[in-house]
Formats: structure tokens, C-alpha cells, sequence
């Protein structure tokens, strides 16, 4: 049966009742303009930023989803006086904050676990209960604790929590083995208050990671090589509070670029850096469409059906994971076959098993999927298991006969502020109604 939380309406962030569905009407073609928010992937992680500074700190262009709030209920549970007003969250940090994230707002999104570096860096201390987040795969903390010791903190597992302790931090040569973007921001966030210098090597170089690095940066921190594989940090005795604009979501702003090529339409996309999504765009050329890059986002238009192409998730700059679900659902609706090869999170395949539902032709190897395009999907009742595969899942939809049911859009509801009005916007049929589940 579905959860039984999630958000009530377009930008809510209250608890959705476990029978509210999307009813997507297949076949419209999307023409039209839409406005991208801030990044999901980075106002959570400048939240916790807002840790190392006593003070007020400011952050603008926020989405209006479900997990800004829940992250403020984590800060406000170390000590934090938070607000959220429409697309800004002000922050009041503590001159003494409490070190222990409990589980009861820790659970309920995986980005909590980002207060570990700055709590750590701030007090010396940190115990975060184990995060709860989507069902995608197993994300352990093990770079977390490495990069945390290597600093000069012990760090261990106990009793569901993540500990750390230290005397003092001090600067050390980190080597990532994976370009974790969690553990980058950990690591990064505990050592711009350290002793000496730290380098950070095969660190995560995602757009969300410069921003924080702005931010940090803002806060008079010392940080070079953001956007590289390798940051390097002096650590300073204390930051100030900022106020700081979030960057353009570019996942949402590519959910927007695939469902304009799925339905074969025409949508210019706003507030999002183009250039975060070269790999996107380049993608969708080959598939056939027109895509026109602009200051402030880009155009895609689909003048045919799609043709296939083949996809491979890595860190970026490579294809992000989070839009493994757009792919596999343009695949299935494209002329020829794909590969569409996982590298990141192991249970991102669980979206294909709702796709087969529609009527697409899948099957999966490992970390391997291989689809064949139909020339239309079929209507079915389907499931979302995480933020992605909801979108892609109304994506899929928009291409089938008939009516699909979306179930469990409180997944849709975190990422996708404003999901199903702006999608009506341009020319979408789908309503949000709740009735009993039928699975």
C-alpha cells in the first residue's frame, strides 16, 4: 500500500493522503514557457551551510517543496530559529548549537546527513541519526567518516547514529575513492573551519557544489577549485552569516527539455544555466531535436517521434542519475533500440518494472536496461518509488492511450514544486484527485 505522507497540492508542504493520484491524459503535445526554481540538489546543503555561521543567514530562489521545510525542522531541532516565507528561508543560528540530529526529522529526507560536516566543524561534535530518503540504493556514509577522521575526528556507527568527536580539526589530504557529492559536502563543510589546509581529491564537481562553495565563500571561507576534481581549503578561525540565490534546478530543467521531446512540442526553459545541462541537450540533439541555448536556459523542440540513443549514468559531467527515469521513459517511446547503463545508485532499474506496466518494452542485466521503442505506450496504473521516477513515470504517461494513474505523488511533491500546473500550462491534460487505490 502506498505511505502515508506527502504533500496536498501544487507547492504544498503538508501530508498528502495516501489515496491522492495524478490522472494523465495521454497524447496532448507541450508547447510553451517555464520557469525553473532553485535547486533541490542545493538549497538543502546551504541550509546546513548555515550551521557554521552564528547569526542570520538568508537563502533566496528557494523551491517550494516538501523537504525545505522538513530541513528546517532538522535545524530547528539544533537550535535554529528558521523561517520559510514563499522562496526564501532565513536561518538564526546559535552562538551554542546542540550537536545531536534525532531521528524523528533526520528520517524523513536523506540530505539531513549534511549537517554532519558542518556540526562537526562548528562543535567539535556531531551525533545524526541514519537518514531515511528514496528507495534508489544504498548510499553508505563510509567517505563521510573517512574524510571526518582524517581531519583529526573519531567518527563510528552506534546505535542507529552517526558519532563524531575531535579536539580540534586539522588539514589533511583526502582522497575520495567515488566523486560522492554527500561526502564532498561533508568533508568540505567540516574543514573550512579547520586548522591548516586540506586538499580534497576526486571531489564531486556537480554545479550544487559550487554553489556551496559561493556560499562558503560568502561566508569567508577559503575554498579554490570549485567545479574540479580537486578542492583545496584553508581553514579559518570563524564565517559570517550571508545571504545568497540558490542556482536553477538543472534536473527539473531537464525533466522539462525530455517531456518537450517526448511529446514531440516545442517549450523554452527559464532559470536554469544551460551550460549544467551540455550533456542533456546533447542528447536530445541526437535524438532529433532542436535545442537553442539562451542566457537564462534554452529552448528544445521535437518536430518527429524520438530516435533511440544510448545513455550512461557517471558523475558529472556526466549524465546525471537522478534523469535515469527521463531516459528509459524517451527510450520507450523512440524509433530503435537503446543501452541505458547504471553507474550510481543500483536500485534506480525499480522504475522499469512500473514502465513494462505501460506497455514498454524493457528488459534489464545488472546494471544494464536495454529498451526498444513502441509507438505508444499504454495506459496503466503505475507507482512512483522515488522523486524521478514519479516525474518520469507522468512523463511516460503524457505518451500512452488513454488515461495512466500515477500513485504516490507525494514523491513528485518533494522535487517538483508547482509539478502538475506548470505541465497544465503547457497544454497537459492531468488532474490531481483522490480516490481509493486499486493495486
Amino acid at each position: 500500500m502506498p505511505p502515508a505522507s506527502g504533500a496536498t497540492g501544487e507547492g504544498a508542504v503538508a501530508c498528502t493522503p495516501v489515496s491522492e493520484h495524478f490522472r494523465v491524459h495521454g497524447g496532448p503535445r507541450l508547447v510553451g514557457e517555464v520557469h525553473v526554481h532553485g535547486a533541490k540538489n542545493s538549497v538543502l546543503k546551504l541550509m546546513a551551510g548555515a550551521l557554521l555561521a552564528e547569526g542570520t543567514t538568508t537563502i533566496t530562489n528557494c523551491p517550494e517543496i516538501l523537504d525545505v521545510p522538513l530541513m528546517g525542522d532538522v535545524l530547528r531541532g539544533l537550535g535554529c530559529e528558521v523561517t520559510v516565507a514563499a522562496d526564501t528561508v532565513r536561518i538564526t543560528t546559535p552562538a551554542e548549537l546542540k550537536h545531536e540530529a534525532d531521528y524523528g526529522s533526520v528520517s524523513k529526507l536523506r540530505a539531513s546527513v549534511s549537517v554532519l560536516g558542518p556540526l562537526v566543524g562548528r562543535c567539535r561534535r556531531a551525533k545524526v541519526a541514519l537518514p531515511g530518503g528514496d528507495a534508489i540504493g544504498s548510499r553508505p556514509l563510509d567517505m563521510h567518516q573517512a574524510g571526518l577522521r582524517r581531519l583529526g575526528a573519531r567518527s563510528e556507527i552506534e546505535h542507529g547514529c552517526v558519532v563524531a568527536e575531535a579536539e580540534g580539526l586539522h588539514g589533511a589530504q583526502i582522497w575520495l575513492d567515488f566523486p560522492s557529492v554527500g561526502a564532498t559536502e561533508n568533508i568540505l563543510m567540516a574543514a573550512v573551519l579547520a586548522d591548516g589546509t586540506t586538499v580534497i581529491d576526486n571531489a564531486a564537481r556537480e554545479p550544487e557544489i559550487v554553489d556551496l562553495c559561493v556560499m562558503l565563500q560568502q561566508m569567508g571561507a577559503r575554498i579554490s577549485g570549485a567545479g574540479t576534481s580537486t578542492l583545496t581549503v584553508d581553514g579559518v578561525p570563524r564565517l559570517q552569516p550571508t545571504e545568497h540565490r540558490v542556482i536553477g534546478d538543472r534536473i527539473v530543467g531537464a525533466t522539462w527539455a525530455f517531456a518537450a521531446a517526448m511529446t514531440r512540442g516545442d517549450v523554452h526553459v527559464r532559470g536554469v544555466d544551460p551550460h549544467h545541462l551540455d550533456l542533456v541537450l546533447e542528447k536530445l540533439r541526437l535524438a532529433g531535436a532542436q535545442t537553442d541555448p539562451a542566457d537564462d536556459g534554452f529552448r528544445v523542440v521535437m518536430p518527429r517521434r524520438p530516435t533511440s540513443v544510448d545513455f550512461v549514468t557517471l558523475p558529472y559531467p556526466g549524465f546525471a542519475t537522478d534523469l535515469q527515469p527521463m531516459a528509459i521513459a524517451l527510450s520507450a517511446v523512440s524509433e530503435g533500440t537503446s543501452m541505458i547503463t547504471e553507474n550510481v545508485f543500483e536500485a534506480r532499474f525499480r522504475f522499469i518494472e512500473e514502465m513494462i506496466r505501460l506497455g514498454a518494452d524493457a528488459r534489464t542485466d545488472g546494471h544494464h536496461a536495454v529498451v526498444r521503442g513502441v509507438e505508444r505506450l499504454s495506459s496503466a496504473p503505475v507507482w512512483a518509488s522515488d522523486i524521478r521516477a514519479g516525474a518520469g513515470l507522468v512523463l511516460a504517461g503524457m505518451c500512452a492511450d488513454g488515461i495512466t494513474e500515477v500513485w504516490d505523488v507525494f514523491h513528485i511533491d518533494r522535487g517538483y514544486p508547482g509539478f502538475l500546473r506548470r505541465l497544465c500550462d503547457l497544454g497537459a491534460e492531468i488532474e490531481r484527485v483522490s480516490a481509493p487505490p486499486q493495486r
